[in-house]
């Protein structure tokens, strides 16, 4: 694929930073954006698909309250973004109402990706939006997220989106042109990378640390990110939001911000679940030779190759598959309990009846419910 193809691109997700949409005060830059949502209406008038996954909730919270400094603690930003929700889709409606455009909010969770009825019921709600001729608007759900159900950032989140709907390009506007080869900030000699064909443990070293202040991101999750969509066959561009036309720019071909190629084949809906959506309930440690047999032959996970369990999980349930040094090789979708596997582990098939009293399934983990990690 080359940058020339970008044309011909149909559905995108756009995400833009807190960083992007807000001053220094924590209140929002409506020039800002009102010059994003024209580019929007200007994609949409062409006839692409737009969806819009969009920080700035709790920092439109904070300066809406007059709040001097950014809110620290759980509740303190669970209130501020239950102001600025309210807020950041006023303004959103208000300046798509001026192109004849509505907006449909959407907001997310964890749990709305780990499990699997609702991942489907946010595609067939986010499809039906988009046949509506609607641009959905899309943010984390951050007045009842709580560590343990929060996406952390709207990188991850816009990235599980464009895989979710299948999207044809992920782009995700920041405060910077894109991935340098050292921090800009403090490297005169810092070049900007125009494409990223593979996101290698040396690209991702290349990210630093570092979000902006009323932020949570920084380039790390906007790779982390951009490996989530890449393996999902999205197209991934980061890229300044302040360049003028930078949607159009982008999507006309020019050399503008970082390009990440997508893989080659797009991974299945249900193996995205699996691999970026579902929570992982516990952990099963294998031998090296089912390390090498799930890796390197595509072979299902079956109770010899066990040699310890972790969790407490049931059926049905996402569990992470680790080599004997630690290192998750696969995430999967188990066929017995953990306790049952507790009993079964390095035993051959043949006889976990006798140990069990039964045998539903051949495999600990089936290769077609399985992902191996990428």
């Amino acid at each position: 694929m080359e940058r020339a193809d970008f044309k011909e691109f149909k559905r995108l997700v756009v995400k833009v930073g807190t960083s992007s949409l807000t001053y220094e005060t924590g209140k929002l830059n409506l020039a800002a954006m009102e010059i994003l949502v024209r580019q929007l209406a200007d994609l949409h008038n062409q006839g692409r698909e737009v969806i819009l996954v969009t920080s700035g909730a709790i920092g439109a919270g904070s300066g809406k309250l007059g709040l001097r400094r950014p809110p620290r603690t759980i509740p303190e930003k669970q209130a501020c973004a239950a102001v600025g929700q309210g807020v950041l889709l006023h303004m959103y409606e208000k300046f798509l109402a001026e192109y004849g455009i509505t907006a449909g909010q959407v907001l997310l969770t964890r749990e709305d990706f780990s499990v699997r009825r609702r991942f489907l019921n946010a595609r067939n709600t986010l499809t039906s939006l988009l046949q509506f001729g609607v641009v959905p608007i899309i943010n984390e759900n951050d007045t009842v997220a709580v560590d343990e159900i929060k996406l952390g950032d709207n990188d991850h989140l816009a990235a599980l989106v464009a895989g979710l709907m299948d999207a044809d390009l992920l782009l995700m506007l920041t405060d910077t042109d894109g991935l340098y080869t050292a921090d800009p900030r403090n490297d005169p000699e810092a070049r900007l990378i125009h494409w990223v064909d593979e996101i290698t443990p040396d690209v991702e070293k290349l990210a630093g640390t570092a979000g902006s202040r009323h932020g949570t991101g920084g380039m790390v999750t906007k790779l982390q990110a951009a490996r989530i969509a890449t393996h999902s066959g999205v197209v991934t561009v980061i890229a300044r939001s302040s360049v003028e036309n930078v949607m159009r720019r982008v999507l006309d071909g020019e050399e503008v911000g970082t390009v990440f190629q997508a893989v080659p084949r797009r991974m299945e809906m249900r193996k995205q679940w699996i691999a970026y959506g579902a929570s992982v309930a516990g952990k099963i440690t294998v031998d090296a030779g089912a390390a090498q047999a799930l890796r390197e032959k595509g072979k299902s996970l079956l109770p010899s190759g066990v040699v310890a369990v972790e969790g407490r999980f049931g059926m049905g349930q996402m569990v992470s598959i680790v080599d004997p040094a630690g290192t998750e090789i696969a995430r999967g979708l188990t066929n017995y309990s953990a306790a049952e596997i507790e009993r079964i582990k390095g035993c051959k098939t043949a006889a976990v009846p006798e140990i069990l009293g039964y045998r539903h399934f051949d495999e600990i983990v089936h290769r077609n419910n399985m992902v191996l990690k990428l």
